[in-house]
């Protein structure tokens, strides 16, 4: 799926969060925050922090991936040449 905005990607959490069968409080206690900053975060997401983010990033089970745009992300991968996790 293709993320253009902060709202986009908040949705798409969303979602997930939702797919995993998580309540908000659910989500934040995998991680250890409070149920308020998911609603926060899913509701205003450029009011979030980078570290909330990569937090329910970890709890939902998805990756962040960052190509360039209007270039298909199987390529931006593949002509890279890597295939190791950080």
């Amino acid at each position: 799926m293709k993320i253009t905005s902060p709202e986009m990607l908040a949705q798409s959490m969303k979602n997930a969060r939702r797919h995993h069968q998580l309540t908000q409080q659910g989500a934040a206690d995998l991680i250890g925050i409070k149920q308020a900053t998911v609603s926060a975060f899913e509701n205003h997401p450029e009011r979030s922090r980078i570290e909330t983010l990569f937090k329910l990033l970890s709890a939902l089970e998805l990756e962040l991936h960052v190509t360039e745009r209007n270039r298909p992300e199987a390529k931006a991968a593949d002509e890279r040449g890597w295939d190791q996790e950080w």
